[in-house]
């Protein structure tokens, strides 16, 4: 161990400040190695033992930055400076020791080193840092060889020790998501640069199309360069590059120096070597993504340091991860045409709007961003026999394909009983939760049913009754807009055996008058209370009361907060102006 440096070398360094002369004479009488660094971490000077013992002359070491220069691991890789113990003590002004550290020789070896580092200080001032450092390797050959196995020990268990922790975030992080974008963004930025200095993504479309659908660069940054991405040429049918016989169900491949390649290459195989070459590969990795029988694509990183290349553990790792990803990507591309048919499904339940007379209907449903199943949403509007227009906006509890039904029921029973029977909305909707046990599947839903009545050139009156519903809201000519709360009463499924009958207020519609229906996916965000939400859409709607109908209902959805995890439905009504 290197002997420490006291108050010895706090006053060379006070001597130093005032006689230049001083700091070279002290230096050179030093038998061991001794180097000075400013406040910015620079070698402001090294005395000869340091030379020696560094195979570097000083005049190349002054002004140089002493971690970058010099600090490196038992493998000679790069140590991050904020896990450097001398760069910590120099930011602390901290006396510190360190043992069998490396540091980088002239010859490109690398010197074990002991060493011991003090503050310097003048007149109470931080000035640097003192550092002692004395060859490690001295001493028996059997000490050397211990201290040499226990270094390349630790070593080997904090890199298995990254390697597992790294497959564990991407594990989890990949597990948040069923967007394959979002997935392969995720995993580009935590490849990059934690082990590798480039990853590309391929996906086989089909069995013949590739289409490179990701490149992340230095520093995480997502690369969109146009000869870079999209379709991929067609692959070869003889000599097999390493990425297409992955491509093909084939083991994973590590190579050195890329774009070599002796024999024809394929068009594919070709322009991935094309690619390799411009980002400087010297070492590359590609794995399948997915199990052998079930390949989805193509992971390949690529390093372009000569003295860090991949090896077989890499290898192994990456391997897991490419299983792991391609998992991922089978499971959001299911996802993603389930969700296709689901959201058909629920669109073809949703009835086309009548367009009565002066007035304007316009409608939007809007899938909940995560869900890949139908949910319970609805909207409807359909003249009655006497001549009233019935708007419906309705909520089945639930987002599957039983919400889904249970909608569609309610939806066909409540036209029924609404067309059957010249009533008031609250009685309709009184009949409808009596009959909800024997004739449907729904255990609990909301719903708003309003009549609009009145001669097709007004006045108009609207009528209505809320099942457990967010209110309308009434927005007018004269920039007024209110909830309409008077006509609230209990959910669908929750009368608990009250004889007592829903309210049926009225309220005049004035001529120009915009009424807004919607489910609570609009005004309910996590993180965000109800109140929030339902003073947004009133701003939000308030805003955009002149705009035409559609682009309101556009607008609207367009304003929302992100964050929002349900579907959304939305039924808008405008009354024509005097």
């Amino acid at each position: 161990m290197a002997n420490g440096v006291g108050p010895g070398a706090q006053e060379a360094g006070r001597r130093w400040a005032a006689e230049p002369d001083f700091w070279p004479r002290v230096a050179e009488q030093l038998g061991t190695a001794l180097a000075v660094m400013d406040t910015a971490g620079r070698i402001v000077a090294v005395n000869r033992a340091a030379e020696l013992l560094l195979d570097r002359p000083a005049v190349t070491m002054r002004g140089a930055d002493f971690h970058d220069l010099l600090h490196r691991g038992p493998g000679g890789g790069r140590i991050p400076r904020d896990q450097c113990p001398l760069l910590q003590a120099l930011n602390r002004g901290t006396a510190a020791r360190g043992e069998e550290d490396c540091y980088l020789r002239g010859d490109g070896g690398l010197a074990a080193v002991s060493w011991s580092a003090s503050p310097l200080t003048d007149d109470g001032s931080p000035r640097g840092v003192a550092v002692l450092f004395t060859d490690a390797d001295t001493g028996p050959a059997a000490d050397r060889g211990a201290r040499r196995e226990r270094a390349a020990y630790t070593s080997a268990l904090e890199d298995l020790t990254e390697r597992l922790t790294l497959v564990s975030e991407i594990t989890d992080v990949l597990g948040q998501t069923l967007e394959t974008d979002e997935a392969l963004a995720r995993l580009g930025r935590l490849l990059v640069p934690r082990l590798a200095d480039w990853a590309a993504v391929d996906l086989l479309i089909d069995s013949e199309q590739v289409h490179r659908v990701a490149v992340t660069g230095p520093a995480g940054r997502d690369v969109v360069r146009e000869d870079w991405l999209g379709r991929l040429p067609a692959t070869g049918t003889a000599g097999l590059s390493p990425l297409e016989r992955v491509l093909k169900g084939g083991e994973p491949v590590l190579r050195g120096q890329a774009g070599t390649a002796t024999g024809p290459e394929s068009p594919l195989a070709a322009g991935h070597s094309d690619f390799l070459r411009s980002v400087g590969a010297t070492s590359v990795l590609t794995v399948p993504l997915g199990p052998q029988r079930q390949v989805t694509g193509a992971l390949t990183l690529v390093r372009t340091n000569p003295a860090h290349p991949f090896d077989a553990g890499d290898l192994e790792v990456v391997g897991d991860i490419g299983r792991r990803v391609g998992l991922v990507i089978d499971n959001a591309r299911r996802f993603g045409r389930q969700r296709a048919v689901a959201e058909a499904m629920q669109r073809n339940l949703l009835a086309p709007l009548p367009q009565p007379g002066s007035m304007r209907l316009a409608a939007r449903y809007q899938p909940a961003p995560a869900g890949s199943q139908v949910g319970g949403d609805w909207y409807d509007a359909f003249e009655l026999k006497d001549g009233a227009l019935a708007l419906v906006i309705g909520d089945v509890v639930g987002h599957d394909l039983t919400a889904a039904a249970g909608m569609a029921q309610l939806h066909g029973i409540l036209r029924s009983l609404a067309w059957d029977h010249t009533e008031p909305p609250g009685v309709i909707v009184d009949r409808l939760d009596d009959a909800l046990p024997a004739i449907t599947t729904v255990s609990m839903a909301t719903l708003v049913l309003a009549r609009v009545e009145g001669p097709r050139t007004g006045p108009w009156v609207l009528r209505w009754t809320s099942a457990g519903h967010p209110p309308p809201l009434l927005l007018t000519p004269e920039g007024d807009a209110r909830y309409l709360e008077e006509g609230q009463g209990l959910l669908l499924g929750a009368r608990l055996g009250t004889d007592g009958h829903r309210p049926d207020p009225a309220v005049p519609l004035p001529p120009g008058s915009t009424l807004l229906l919607y489910t609570d996916g609009l005004v309910e965000v996590p993180g965000s209370d109800l109140d929030t939400g339902l003073g947004r859409l009133r701003r939000n709607a308030l805003a955009l009361a002149h705009e035409p109908l559609e682009t309101l209902c556009d607008e609207v959805l367009a304003r929302m907060p992100p964050g929002s995890t349900d579907d959304i439905a939305l039924l808008a009504l405008r009354l024509p102006a005097p």
